[in-house]
């Protein structure tokens, strides 16, 4: 079945639609109207019908300007699962297999330590009990982090200046230069969230032998008609980027990049598959309804059925959840109950989430996006907004209450 997006009809998808309804007042009471947000978007869809689409507030408070229908926004770690896609479409070439040391095509990391204890010029190290694998940097499982704390591999991190668009550099120099870093942990051992999709997204280049945003474009981007996703805002776009901003300790709104003088209006060295893209709603939602159909779309084949089973089932070590592996820092999810496979997190015991959703998978971005997928009830759901840091509010939570709540057949 064609998707459409002009339609609503949240009777059809087998909501009760007054109750659907109450997202647009629990957005706007709460968030909205209080400016604990400036605005936001909402799309909701099951059976293949958009049963709710709502703009609310506003894009631009500087100017003034509401949220369209076509309004851009930084997807940040929303481009994770993009990445993942295309990295799963190399594989269903042949390229590799998950068991396969990304040595191969990153020689530079031979010879890689582990951490043992001490930091600095006492640091102490260990060979790698066994190799990085493609599964571990699809699953963040293998050993990397953002440099974020303060333990002494994260230290390391900020003494070799390793920051995504800290210099001008590629991301086959990133890679490289990442690899100087002893790893956080055994490979495969525990989870951390991490520059691991960065590496990913350079694996895409290396294999392919084009750049990640030709591969995107190519692969996914074109054929998926998602014409309004890129890496940077083309000049005659800029006019619909949203503003970005980020909560301050008295809970005010703090203008962190205006949309007119953005970075996002060039062109980026760095490439990062882990946290680049901007794009609308509306394209999003053509993205993750290619998933939950099993990996096509109007006629166009992404990926196998079967591959997008295999990237949303739990890949943790013996079937563990994150509160068994999981390693501090930061992430767009919680841990309880929560697995994470080639890309996605996903609930693997709801009685642990406290969640009405049981097979769901997911994955969120630094500006409070958010997005869920749920096959077993053929919803799909995206929530853009633009306020750092995220994790301030469980927009996720709040929805799926709603959304689920709403489903009467």
């Amino acid at each position: 079945m064609p998707l459409d997006l002009a339609t609503i009809d949240p009777v059809r998808a087998g909501f009760a639609a007054a109750r659907l309804e109450r997202i647009t007042d629990h957005l706007s009471r709460n968030y909205i109207d209080t400016g604990r947000i400036t605005g936001c978007q909402v799309a909701v869809l099951r059976r293949g019908h958009l049963a709710y689409f709502k703009s609310l507030g506003l894009m631009d408070r500087e100017r003034a300007k509401p949220v369209a229908d076509d309004t851009i926004f930084r997807i940040y770690s929303m481009t994770k699962p993009i990445s993942s896609v295309a990295l799963m479409s190399l594989y269903e070439q042949g390229h590799f297999q998950l068991g396969d040391a990304v040595t191969r095509f990153i020689p530079e990391w031979e010879g890689q330590r582990v951490w043992v204890s001490g930091e600095g010029a006492e640091m102490q190290t260990e060979a790698l009990a066994r190799p990085i694998t493609f599964r571990h940097v699809l699953s963040h499982t293998a050993g990397f982090t953002y440099g974020s704390t303060e333990h002494p591999v994260d230290k390391a991190y900020r003494d070799l200046g390793i920051l995504r668009g800290a210099r001008r550099e590629s991301l086959k120099d990133f890679i490289a230069r990442l690899g100087r870093v002893p790893l956080r942990y055994q490979p495969g051992e525990r989870w951390m969230y991490s520059y691991a999709t960065d590496v990913c997204g350079h694996l895409v280049e290396a294999i392919s032998g084009k750049p990640l945003d030709q591969y995107f474009q190519e692969t996914i981007l074109a054929p998926l008609g998602m014409d309004d996703t890129a890496f940077s805002v083309a000049p005659e776009k800029l006019g619909r980027f949203a503003a970005n901003y980020e909560r301050q300790a008295d809970k005010s709104l703090k203008l962190i990049d205006d949309p007119q003088t953005s970075p996002y209006g060039r062109k980026p060295v760095f490439l990062s598959g882990g946290g680049g893209l901007t794009g609308t709603t509306y394209d999003y939602v053509r993205f993750v309804e290619m998933v939950r159909r099993g990996g096509a779309l109007d006629g166009v084949r992404i990926l196998g059925p079967r591959t997008v089973a295999l990237m949303h089932r739990n890949h943790l070590l013996d079937n563990k959840d994150l509160t068994q592996l999981g390693i501090g820092g930061f992430s767009e999810t919680t841990n309880e109950g929560i697995g994470f496979g080639l890309g996605f997190a996903m609930t693997v015991n709801p009685d642990k989430t406290g969640s009405i959703s049981s097979g769901d998978y997911y994955w969120g971005g630094a500006a409070s996006t958010i997005f869920w997928i749920d096959e077993a009830e053929e919803l799909s759901v995206v929530f853009m907004t633009q306020q750092m840091p995220s994790g301030t509010f469980n927009f996720r939570g709040q929805l799926k209450s709603i959304v689920y709540s709403s489903i009467v057949e």
